[in-house]
């Protein structure tokens, strides 16, 4: 028996990563006309940005499927192993409903909603792994994760509206005009819903820098553990700028980089980053 972490596809996790911390994925699924793929196995998210572009309409994502965590969790279970299994939050999907149906009343399965997204969901699994090599319970990382899951830190700088404009979630009009004017919102996860917190003006890179900077106290006083810099396609040499300016606080143990998968790159399109991190 032994301690099992999972974690559904939108944790944005690099496979580098995964495997380094042995956890397992369980896939969301991407809606793209008549067909369903799975999220990081049967498609991409630069196949998915063409294929919104080519239709003009952003896929529709649904919830890890009945099968695919019963398949999941089922030999786990039969093992007799401790599972921690995380999920994108519930504000956001039903993947925390369908994990726990799955489990059957598992009086072993730890289902944790970590009310965030992309890496603000990562940082909670590896945060849990290292706590399981340190030796404790599933049931303490359990209850240690959600005691800590508000000092989570996840915003995001969107370059075009274009995508939240085809998926609903804002009206055509306003990313015409917002995009005509390079206005880029920051988003932010509050209380497991995303929201608007600020919006930027200027080229995309610009904005972007704008956005890093403006997080310097937060990141000065933030967990010395890692920093994620989370994008979904951006240029390398922006990438690169950003991941100096986090080196030159001279804050964190390690900068990671990963790139957004199709759950979160659907939603919001290309050339978005965001920088992730716990707050102390």
């Amino acid at each position: 028996m032994s301690i099992r972490i999972l974690a559904d596809s939108t944790c944005d996790l690099s496979k580098d990563l995964l495997d380094r911390f042995g956890v397992k994925i369980v896939p969301l699924s991407i809606i793209m006309g008549d067909k369903s793929y799975y999220d990081g196995e049967e498609t991409t998210p630069d196949q998915i940005f063409e294929w919104s572009d080519k239709n003009k309409t952003t896929p529709k994502t649904a919830a890890v499927s009945q099968e695919r965590a019963t398949e999941a969790l089922t030999p786990l279970i039969e093992a007799g192993d401790d599972i921690i299994f995380f999920c994108i939050s519930s504000k956001m999907s039903s993947t925390v409903n369908v994990i726990n149906l799955a489990g059957d009343g598992y009086a072993k399965l730890y289902v944790i909603d970590s009310f965030n997204l992309s890496t603000g969901i990562g940082l909670q699994v590896l945060r849990a792994a290292e706590l399981a090599k340190e030796g404790m319970s599933a049931e303490e990382i359990a209850k240690k994760i959600n005691e800590d899951r508000s000092k989570v830190r996840a915003s995001f700088v969107i370059d075009t509206l274009t995508y939240l404009a085809r998926g609903g979630r804002c009206s055509a009009v306003t990313a015409l005009l917002a995009n005509t004017l390079k206005i880029h919102p920051i988003i932010e996860v509050k209380d497991g819903a995303m929201g608007v917190a600020k919006k930027l003006r200027g080229e995309v890179g610009h904005a972007i820098m704008n956005y890093v900077r403006s997080l310097e106290d937060d990141l000065r006083n933030a967990d010395r553990k890692r920093v994620f810099i989370t994008h979904s396609g951006c240029k390398k040499e922006l990438v690169d700028e950003v991941r100096s300016f986090l080196e030159s606080l001279g804050v964190f143990e390690e900068v990671l980089e990963t790139r957004a998968g199709g759950v979160i790159s659907s939603h919001c399109g290309p050339n978005t980053l965001g920088v992730l991190f716990y707050e102390k």
